[in-house]
């Protein structure tokens, strides 16, 4: 079956842009976010990231101190994917936070998964989504460090 002509533009269109949107969705998302997290009891994920930090500083970073961190740390995250001469930031800042992001899994199983094993909450769901961001991180890093070439097409 032969592709139509709208979706080849389709495809050729994604291959165009997809990187680029990647990139900025990624920003908006951490971006968006991190603000959240300025303002004390507006982000869903403050009372468990506080305890995380707390329970793997061992107690010494409490919640005044830890959520502006975060925030800003995300913030951080999201303006530099938005900016394409950021990047080589960006990567590490997310890897590195995605490092504790996923730190509830272990610390708190819970209440990240039910019974049978493995079947996340709504919390768990939370966090393993982030499968996606990590995924997405590699390709936008890999594709402006070059390793990664969009193929130039001539559109018919």
């Amino acid at each position: 079956m032969k592709p139509s002509t709208f979706e080849t533009k389709a495809y050729h269109w994604m291959a165009k842009n997809g990187i680029l949107l990647l990139r900025i969705s990624i920003g908006i998302v951490f971006f968006w976010f991190g603000i959240q997290k300025f303002f004390p009891g507006l982000s869903s994920a403050e009372e468990l990231a506080t305890r995380t930090i707390e329970t793997l500083s061992f107690g010494l970073v409490g919640p005044r101190v830890s959520m502006p961190v975060l925030a800003t740390w995300e913030v951080l995250i999201g303006l530099t994917f938005m900016f394409r001469y950021l990047m080589r930031i960006a990567i590490p800042l997310l890897f590195l936070q995605m490092i504790g992001t996923v730190m509830p899994l272990f610390l708190f199983p819970a209440e990240t998964f039910v019974p049978p094993p493995l079947v996340p909450t709504l919390i768990g769901q939370y966090i393993i989504k982030n499968i996606v961001i990590v995924t997405g991180a590699m390709v936008v890093g890999a594709h402006y460090k070059g390793l990664i070439k969009v193929q130039q097409t001539n559109k018919q």
